[in-house]
């Protein structure tokens, strides 16, 4: 069983952006993001960002971007699968990590074709469910159930968190802490 290393992941967050998610409960989706961001940035994960559409959705949420660090690079996409928009997979690959940690909206359509697209590419796929969503509980459950059967692991927050710090004498333990509260 493996278990989520920073030296090997790499966060892809899909879509958070303004008009997705005025459509959902979105101080916590957004939040929930938000934190593993920024503890991304504290443990030098790469992040990797996409926007559907912008143009008609909005941009990615103020709150989730200004945690972002100056260089993540953010891709525009019409394709549901991300993996299909120019220069996302290159992005990925150049970082050379295994573990990509996915997480964003809608779990069913872009989160779900990402992560198939994904583990055809060969990686290992954590769908962090707590900071996931759909505007349908229904097609949320179908999305996760199906991205777990095609092979990717179903995760939380708090365990990425706590995997990625491996123990609480990590440097970074005290405010990464302060996130989850």
């Amino acid at each position: 069983m493996n278990v989520l290393t920073p030296e090997n992941s790499l966060l892809l967050i899909i879509d958070v952006q303004e008009k997705l998610v005025n459509a959902l409960d979105k101080d916590i989706i957004v939040k929930r993001v938000t934190n593993l961001a920024k503890s991304a940035r504290l443990l030098d994960i790469p992040v990797v960002v996409t926007e559907q559409y912008p143009k008609g959705l909005g941009k990615t949420v103020e709150t989730l971007s200004a945690a972002f660090a100056e260089d993540v690079p953010v891709f525009e996409k019409v394709t549901f699968n991300a993996l299909e928009a120019d220069g996302v997979l290159e992005k990925i690959k150049s970082y050379g990590r295994k573990q990509i940690v996915i997480c964003g909206i809608e779990t069913h359509i872009c989160v779900h074709q990402t992560a198939a697209a994904l583990l055809r590419e060969g990686f290992e796929v954590y769908v962090v469910k707590d900071a996931c969503a759909s505007r349908n509980k229904y097609e949320f459950k179908q999305g996760i159930e199906l991205m777990e059967s095609n092979g990717a692991k179903v995760t939380c927050v708090e365990i990425v968190l706590f995997e990625w710090l491996k123990t609480a004498k990590n440097p970074h333990f005290k405010e990464i802490q302060t996130l989850i509260k």
